[in-house]
């Protein structure tokens, strides 16, 4: 598990996001967290484009926490577009949301998240449930070989 390898946590909610950014901490992940704050900015930021224009993007993130509910474009939309393209396809996205829909859960896992995971309301919950993510998905998890772009 490189440590230096950052972590995208795309949420648009300052609330969630200093939630998220604070239980990581108190964890103990010393990945730095990269933050997008709507389904545009994760795209730019995943393929290199926009404001993200000229990023490696064989550096991928060991996994991006996605929220569902997002502006300019949503978190399913992100997610299918991640699926679309050979690059990012084996990209890890754990979704990560506040939604108890069935059919945002059915979406998410037809379009291949390989987790879902509803928020705790509670912090000490969202602080433990955040530990097991990041153990998996830093530390256990075998990421995905490094996709060439040619």
């Amino acid at each position: 598990m490189p440590a230096h390898k950052s972590i995208l946590l795309v949420e648009d909610n300052p609330d969630d996001e200093a939630l998220t950014l604070r239980a990581l901490k108190k964890n103990r992940i010393m990945n730095e967290v990269v933050v997008a704050r709507d389904g545009l900015e994760a795209l730019d930021y995943l393929f290199g484009t926009g404001s993200h224009a000229g990023r490696d993007i064989r550096e991928q993130p060991p996994v991006v926490l996605l929220d569902l509910k997002l502006p300019k474009i949503d978190g399913l939309e992100v997610l299918r577009r991640l699926r679309a393209d050979p690059r990012t396809r084996a990209q890890p996205v754990v979704i990560l949301t506040t939604s108890n829909e069935h059919s945002d859960l059915r979406a998410s896992y037809t379009l291949h998240a390989n987790s879902y995971i509803r928020k705790p309301v509670d912090f000490n919950e969202f602080t433990e449930t955040l530990r097991s993510v990041a153990h998996y998905w830093l530390q256990l998890n075998e990421p995905p070989p490094t996709l060439q772009t040619n």
